[in-house]
């Protein structure tokens, strides 16, 4: 990726991106929650790297916006129709990540 200028590596970072969301809407099944314990990221820390990303630029970007991007559609929508309720195991799962996060 050096070799590219930043333009175009921008644009491949893009691609990437949105080829991402489009992944992550073809699969709604995958939870929040598992993407957190799996990979300590989700929906939700996307749209807050949106967020970041446009503030560092001195670009206006609300949270629900950001939100409604990755989810396809409002954030309220998404949960009622394919949130599911977290299972004990997933909760503990995600506290034992948040815990081991903690001692790193």
């Amino acid at each position: 990726m050096q070799q590219l200028d930043d333009a175009t590596r921008t644009e491949l970072e893009a691609a990437a991106f949105r080829r991402l969301l489009q992944h992550l809407d073809a699969n709604k099944d995958v939870q929040n929650i598992d993407l957190m314990i799996l990979a300590d990221f989700c929906r939700n820390c996307l749209s807050k790297w949106l967020v970041a990303a446009a503030q560092e630029r001195g670009t206006e970007l609300d949270y629900e916006s950001a939100r409604e991007y990755v989810y396809g559609m409002p954030y309220s929508e998404w949960k009622d129709h394919y949130q599911q309720p977290a299972t004990p195991e997933q909760l503990a799962a995600l506290e034992a990540r948040q815990k081991a996060k903690e001692r790193s």
